[in-house]
């Protein structure tokens, strides 16, 4: 089976890669922009039609799209989030038509809410961040291909990048020592934290999943925690006995959004999947990784 991944060496798209090399008879192969991938393409800019010719030479039976942009400005964030899904669903559909694609959104696309969020609710995206990805949701779902959309809470584990609030606060505490003080923003606000590589085990499943798929999935942990506790957390894994202070610049997402968590029962009916990772786990392995491969990844 040959599997075709787009960002394979971002925070998520290395550990779905890592899964899916281990599935029996799979062949791998990382398409994106880093040196040395298997198909160079940036989504951003790519021609449909080149793409396609690319994808005819690379014949995938499955193509995940781990690609995307967390921060940046309007071009960045669209066109990467956006165009790029588009133009994949157009490569597929003319060099491809029969691939599964397996594309990973965000749950930033729901928007505010007060209750676990379901794929059926409507999504209301605050920022542009949030509309560029629901933006590629509905590219990938109007396509008409055999795809599925992997909607995916908040992340976390190793290698998390410093664009997310672990990585930040990794690099942090890293920087400050074991008795020093990291200033934080406001950590009120309520997460679904789920761990990378539990979501690299939905994207296996999503690609081995014998008939069509719901369009979009939810992959989160279904339980909603402060940003505080992923903070305490971290702490203990890295042994801090100093100060957080939580008086340092916040995200303006976390204050427009203050709760959300994933309602998981249709992820767990179409795929068989639940998460398994304890956010104590994920924390802890964040820390013992390198910070030197973290920073690397995060670039």
């Amino acid at each position: 089976m040959r599997i075709l991944v787009l960002g394979a060496t971002g925070f998520l798209g290395r550990h779905a890669a890592e899964r899916l090399r281990a599935l029996p008879g799979a062949r791998v192969l990382d398409a994106g922009r880093s040196p040395g991938a298997a198909l160079p393409v940036d989504l951003a800019t790519a021609d449909p039609d080149r793409l396609a010719a690319a994808l005819r030479g690379a014949a995938p039976h499955a193509v995940v799209n781990c690609a995307g942009a967390v921060g940046g400005d309007a071009v960045t964030l669209t066109g990467v989030n956006a165009r790029g899904p588009a133009v994949l669903c157009a490569a597929l559909a003319a060099a491809a038509p029969q691939a599964r694609l397996v594309h990973l959104g965000s749950a930033a696309e729901y928007g505010p809410g007060d209750r676990p969020r379901t794929e059926g609710d409507p999504a209301r995206p605050l920022g542009l961040y949030g509309a560029a990805k629901l933006a590629g949701t509905l590219a990938v779902t109007d396509s008409g291909l055999d795809a599925v959309v992997l909607r995916v809470f908040n992340p976390v584990g190793p290698g998390a990048p410093l664009s997310s609030l672990a990585g930040r606060l990794a690099a942090g505490l890293r920087e400050a020592g074991p008795g020093g003080e990291v200033r934080v923003g406001d950590l009120s606000a309520h997460r679904d934290f789920v761990d990378a590589r539990d979501v690299a085990e939905a994207v296996a499943l999503a690609v081995t999943a014998p008939g069509p798929l719901p369009p979009v999935l939810n992959i989160g942990s279904g339980t909603a925690r402060p940003a505080r506790e992923l903070a305490a957390g971290l702490a203990r894994a890295a042994g801090f006995r100093g100060r957080l202070t939580e008086d340092g610049d916040g995200s303006p997402r976390s204050a427009a959004v203050p709760w959300q968590q994933a309602d998981i029962a249709l992820a767990r009916d179409a795929l068989g999947w639940a998460p398994h990772r304890e956010l104590a786990r994920s924390l802890a392995d964040l820390w013992a990784e390198s910070p030197d491969r973290t920073e690397e990844r995060a670039r």
